[in-house]
């Protein structure tokens, strides 16, 4: 195979913090090239550069064989260039078909053609196999269609050169075959894939080379099939991770949190558990399946409509996210972006922004305090920045995470919902954050974990409750786990 494009030496700096160091990254026609890392290695930040967000302070780029100078997304979309974001960037106010075809709008007459948009989005699902209406406004659309939407817009580009950063972060076991399908005809195209991301399966089941970065260095490339879990491992975090989830001694006690019969129409139904001090319960079900509805509705975001929600055997009424904070509840949304953060606001005002009554006396904030628990919290989650006056918007998708998760370990609520907790997350991190969320059940709390990966739900919770289209269908305790057993109750009520 040809090579396609060729990055040599190149060098990134951002406030004098060197994030790329004389990376060197090549592409053959035809193939799939993984690009592997943990969060903050640099990973973002070189794809970024070649589709021209960011301006590289050294090195070349070459395509084809020849050096070329790519300054703005529009040159690297002339150079048949384009990029699957992890972090989505659709318009929600604006139709599936806007979407995909924004600023490239088929024109009669001087006038968009809607006719003919709507047309070319619905042949270009149908292809994809993508079941959505093009007339749907993005905005009412899952995070997971949202995500298949930006598939079919990169693909609606006819790329050459084609980046997928983390693009299965959100959709199901199915529309991942689907995807496979779709980068496999693309590679009989002559379509370069660079494909991002932390899941090992993936990277063994559709690519053919794996680069590691770590620390803004290229640390090695291989032939997939020679490269091992092991190996590749090592590579991105320098050491070698013993326990994928990390081993702890359940010690459960009495009930924390208990919810009867919670029912929104059309959502979710007479959903009815019971969360114990010092347990992880795993909430397991397909997308769709109503899971993020519910405990959306617990954590006051939508309204529940029937049912009762209980804490420490006291009924509570929570209306608003504020009830359930003060009730002691906090939610890491899947969502970091939408709902998760505020994006301009610094690392340090993010972090606090839920504890802001403890950090001020009515009047001014403490910025005294406010800075070293901002710094000891973010500290012991190992996030990446080069100050925590930064905005949080130029960290990594994980770095992103970690600070979500910071923001509500300072609060010291006494239940967390963890909704995708390791989504888009290397694997490093992943240790990391489970040590995290063990330590946290070790102190008598508790915690709620969505997870649409089932090692992990079997790998950290104590007990598995599954949803089945928007119905309780089945609960396993931890020696009852079996992942064809699961998925069986997770399939009961379809």
């Amino acid at each position: 195979m040809s090579v396609l494009l060729e990055m040599k030496d190149i060098q990134k700096s951002f406030y004098g913090n060197p994030v790329l160091h004389a990376v060197d990254f090549s592409l053959e026609a035809g193939s799939v090239h993984a690009l592997m890392g943990e969060n903050g290695a640099g990973k973002s930040t070189l794809m970024n550069i070649l589709i021209g967000i960011h301006k590289r302070d050294g090195g070349t780029i070459s395509i084809d064989g020849q050096e070329v100078e790519i300054d703005s997304p529009a040159v690297a979309q002339k150079m048949g260039i384009a990029m699957i974001h992890q972090e989505l960037s659709t318009v929600v106010e604006m139709s599936v078909a806007e979407n995909i075809y924004l600023g490239r709008e088929p024109v009669k007459h001087g006038l968009i053609d809607y006719k003919q948009m709507y047309q070319q989005t619905e042949e270009l699902l149908q292809m994809l196999h993508i079941h959505l209406n093009p007339r749907t406004k993005m905005g009412r659309l899952r995070v997971a269609d949202q995500q298949l939407v930006e598939i079919a817009k990169a693909v609606s580009q006819n790329a050459r050169i084609l980046i997928m950063d983390e693009p299965t972060s959100s959709i199901t076991d199915r529309e991942v075959e689907n995807l496979y399908n779709i980068i496999r005809d693309l590679k009989k195209s002559g379509t370069g894939i660079v494909y991002i991301s932390h899941k090992m399966d993936e990277v063994y089941t559709i690519t053919d080379k794996i680069t590691i970065l770590r620390d803004g260095e290229s640390i090695a490339t291989w032939n997939t099939q020679e490269a091992t879990h092991d190996m590749v491992v090592k590579a991105m975090v320098g050491r070698e991770l013993t326990e994928q989830y990390p081993k702890r001694e359940s010690k459960i006690g009495e009930p924390i949190l208990e919810l009867k019969h919670l029912t929104r129409e059309g959502e979710f139904e007479d959903i009815s558990l019971t969360l114990h001090r010092g347990e992880i319960l795993g909430l397991v079900g397909l997308v769709g399946a109503g899971r993020t509805e519910t405990v959306q509705a617990l954590f006051g975001v939508t309204k529940i409509e029937s049912g009762e929600v209980f804490l420490n055997g006291k009924k509570v009424e929570i209306k608003k996210p504020i009830d359930a904070i003060k009730n002691g509840i906090a939610y890491v949304t899947e969502d970091r972006k939408g709902e998760g953060l505020v994006l301009p606001m610094s690392i340090a005002h993010n972090t606090t922004l839920p504890s802001m009554q403890e950090l001020s006396n009515k009047v001014f904030i403490k910025s005294l305090e406010e800075k070293t628990k901002t710094e000891k919290i973010l500290s012991e989650l190992k996030v990446k920045m080069a100050s925590s006056k930064l905005a949080v918007k130029n960290l990594s998708g994980g770095n992103q995470q970690k600070v979500v998760l910071a923001k509500w370990m300072m609060k010291d609520p006494d239940v967390i919902i963890f909704d995708e907790p390791t989504r888009g997350i290397d694997v490093g991190a992943k240790a990391e954050i489970y040590k995290l969320m063990n330590e946290f059940v070790a102190k008598g709390k508790a915690i709620i974990m969505i997870s649409s990966e089932m090692p992990e739900a079997m790998g950290m919770s104590d007990r598995i409750l599954v949803i089945s289209n928007h119905k309780l269908s089945g609960e396993f305790n931890r020696d009852e786990f079996s992942q064809d057993s699961i998925m069986t109750m997770a399939m009961r009520y379809m």
